[in-house]
């Protein structure tokens, strides 16, 4: 027992007097303690290493673990909170800061079922002790797979993938796009619905990574790229949008689509127009270009403010 060291306890009173000798009087068997093989520390144990020291043992059983430091605290973290003398909350929120302070690699998920703390509490600690340190794009999960902190891109690809092969499995949309099943299969019932595919709250919490608050400026919302990206994805847009019960089938649903077919018949000939425009009348037609386009951001903008109520 002399080669061992105290263990780097997630308890931050130390250990309990009292629970030493509750063990000491029961006169129970106790179970092997937990020491890192590397450092020879303690990482689950203390309290039965006092009773056997108070005995006036010399040897105590041992099971060795392999890893590094901080997993050996993340380890010594889990087997405090699952058997024992529980941790206080205070030496759960410790122990999480800490955790997510050296592995910001790890999930809030991850970090909290180790913890015993929720999710939420998790996000809240990484929130106040990450300051101006960037980051990361994706987290390791509880069952140790990466995914990213943020789905926008990969929902918007899912979306893409869906406009060109509506009958995809979802598992080879959500592999496709690098984004879970769950997330796939929400991707494909918001487009069904006529919906974003991504959700107000992914636009939201975008908008506040990059200064713009709660709200979500207008110039932020026609920015989102989302929207098809060229006259080819126009048209596939189109023609899925024709496709559509709810709007083939009410007289303002082919109304709108008569419009955008329009709209878009007109894109492609834009650039063969700009050479007819005679100098006197730049300016003039320039100036309608801009009031058009304006209506259009409001109108867009007006449909993304009702997609956002309704998320």
């Amino acid at each position: 027992m002399d080669a061992l060291i105290a263990a780097d306890s997630p308890r931050l009173s130390g250990e309990s007097q009292e629970h030493v000798e509750l063990l000491l009087s029961s006169g129970v068997e106790l179970p092997p303690i937990l020491v890192h093989r590397q450092t020879m520390r303690v990482i689950d144990g203390m309290h039965r290493l006092k009773v056997a020291v108070l005995k006036g043992e010399r040897e105590v059983q041992v099971n060795f673990f392999e890893g590094g430091d901080i997993e050996a605290f993340i380890l010594a973290v889990q087997s405090n909170v699952r058997h024992g003398l529980p941790l206080s909350l205070a030496d759960r929120s410790a122990a999480a800061e800490r955790i997510v302070t050296s592995c910001p690699q790890l999930s809030n998920r991850s970090v909290a079922a180790s913890t015993g703390l929720s999710p939420k509490t998790i996000a809240a600690i990484r929130r106040r002790t990450s300051g101006d340190h960037p980051q990361l794009n994706a987290r390791v999960g509880r069952d140790g797979r990466i995914r990213p902190v943020d789905s926008t891109v990969g929902r918007q690809s899912a979306a893409r993938v869906l406009d060109q092969n509506p009958e995809i499995p979802l598992r080879e949309l959500a592999k496709a796009a690098g984004i879970s099943l769950g997330t796939a299969r929400d991707v494909r019932e918001r487009l069904r619905a006529g919906r974003d595919p991504v959700p107000a709250r992914n636009w939201r919490t975008l908008d506040r990574k990059k200064g713009g608050g709660d709200e979500v400026a207008p110039a932020a919302v026609e920015a989102r790229p989302h929207g098809p990206a060229s006259c080819s994805d126009w048209g596939m847009a189109l023609h899925n949008l024709k496709k559509d019960p709810s709007l083939r089938f009410s007289d303002r649903g082919r109304m709108l689509l008569r419009m955008l077919d329009t709209k878009a018949s007109d894109m492609e000939k834009l650039k063969e127009l700009i050479a007819s425009v005679p100098p006197h009348q730049v300016d003039m037609i320039a100036q309608l270009a801009m009031e058009f386009a304006k209506s259009w951001r409001e109108f867009a903008n007006e449909l993304r403010s009702k997609v956002a109520e309704s998320a």
